[in-house]
């Protein structure tokens, strides 16, 4: 399909989506009552996966809001910008919410948003996670995100993931130029990190969450909201989520376009790159999978790895609230 084409499909889309929102919308407008703020904070992160945020202005738009700033952030952390009040929410790996929520941070997790953007990446030597014994693992930093997520497959498969595992850190260089160099034995890349090292015939993925169990059973990406914005707001809370998950339908149905626009808006850098992420992600599984679920599996595999002190049970009733994506799913039914 010409690119004009597929641009001119995603804004049709787009503005159907507005429409439907401003006018078949209406009536769920009147029973949810006015909006407490128009405006919404979103960190701008420069990744494929978590697109739904970053193409959901459009649709922000439809649901009233007028302020809607993209805050930038470097950190991976991005729970953290939520926790501490730097956005209002903001789409992040379930383990990482949990994290935060463990610590006491200011989080409340309403959703899950889609399956499946990390892949553990090795070179020879390293056919499976259990491989990792002995081997250099690079992260940013320990308690990021990617850190936690390996650990939590470490522990899976026996291994102890402080002792067995040789981690090495640092910002710069970045684990995928430390990898690309051939200076540690693996590391998770999520999008576009992933589809550049297979272009250029670096390694081989040992791991992808989007298909390989249990890992593709549960949310990656979940998002969660600053918990003093979802108790002040709860119209805008709702109406922020809608928007979100109408930007994952996007995803799963326009995936040119949406790639498209990645790429326009300063998202991303590669058409190709950002196309092939969003035909392979599972974003269509929001109203399927148990959000629940998945913070109880996470959960429980962080306890018992030693990286968090709370249960399951106390980490859903501390920093979960299902009560806007349960109605969203009975109003946008496929």
């Amino acid at each position: 399909m010409p690119m004009t084409q597929t641009r001119r499909r995603l804004l049709e889309t787009l503005a159907m989506a507005g429409a439907a929102g401003l006018v078949g919308g209406r009536r769920a407008f009147a029973a949810e009552g006015a909006l407490e703020t128009t405006s919404v904070r979103l960190p701008k992160i420069p990744s494929t996966c978590v697109a739904p945020q970053d193409i959901a202005a459009g649709l922000l738009r439809a649901e009233g809001f007028t302020d809607i700033r993209l805050v930038p952030w470097t950190s991976q952390a991005f729970a953290e910008a939520v926790a501490g009040g730097d956005a209002d929410f903001s789409l992040d790996i379930a383990s990482d919410h949990i994290s935060v929520i463990d610590r006491g941070g200011a989080i409340v997790v309403l959703a899950g948003v889609h399956v499946g953007c990390y892949e553990l990446l090795a070179h020879e030597g390293v056919r499976s996670v259990a491989d990792l014994r002995g081997k250099t693992v690079g992260v940013i930093e320990l308690g990021s995100p990617p850190h936690l997520f390996v650990s939590v497959m470490a522990a899976h498969v026996g291994l102890d993931p402080i002792k067995d595992i040789r981690w090495v850190t640092g910002p710069s260089p970045k684990p995928a130029e430390l990898f690309a160099d051939g200076k540690i034995d693996a590391f998770l890349g999520f999008p576009p990190e992933p589809q550049d090292l297979r272009a250029r015939r670096i390694g081989h993925v040992v791991l992808k969450t989007a298909v390989d169990r249990p890992w593709s059973q549960y949310f990656c990406c979940m998002l969660a909201g600053n918990r003093e914005y979802v108790r002040k707001y709860p119209v805008a809370t709702k109406r922020a989520l809608r928007a979100i998950l109408k930007a994952a339908d996007l995803c799963a149905t326009d995936p040119a376009g949406v790639a498209r626009q990645l790429v326009d808006g300063g998202f991303v850098d590669r058409y190709d790159y950002a196309l092939e992420t969003l035909s392979e992600l599972p974003y269509d599984k929001w109203r399927e999978y148990d959000a629940e679920d998945t913070i109880r599996f996470y959960a429980l595999r962080l306890h018992e790895a030693g990286f968090i002190k709370s249960s399951p049970q106390k980490i859903i009733a501390d920093g979960a609230d299902w009560r806007f994506l349960d109605e969203l799913k009975r109003e946008l039914k496929a």
